[in-house]
C-alpha cells in the first residue's frame, strides 16, 4: 500500500489545484487540522457498470437497417 501524505488545512486550501493533480495521478492525502486527521483525499475508484439484458433498447442506441446484409466484397464466397 502506498504511503499517505499528511497535509494541513491551510496548505490544502493554498495548493488545492496541485494537490488534486497529484490525486489524479494516484496519490492519497490525509488532511489534518491542528495535527489531527479530519479527512482523506484519494482517487475515486472507477465506476463498475454491468451490462444488462436489453441494453440495445436504449433510445440513444441505433443500428443501421442493413447491418446484417451481405457485403459486396464477399459475394464470391456465398
Amino acid at each position: 500500500m502506498n504511503k499517505i501524505t499528511e497535509i494541513g488545512v491551510f496548505e490544502s486550501k493554498t495548493h488545492l489545484s496541485e494537490i488534486l493533480e497529484r490525486v489524479v495521478n494516484g496519490e492519497s492525502f490525509y488532511i489534518t487540522k491542528r495535527g489531527r486527521r479530519v479527512a482523506e483525499l484519494r482517487p475515486v475508484e472507477p465506476e463498475k457498470r454491468t451490462l444488462t439484458r436489453g441494453c440495445a433498447t436504449n433510445p440513444d442506441y441505433s443500428m443501421a437497417p442493413d447491418f446484417d446484409a451481405p457485403l459486396e466484397d464477399f459475394e464470391e464466397y456465398t
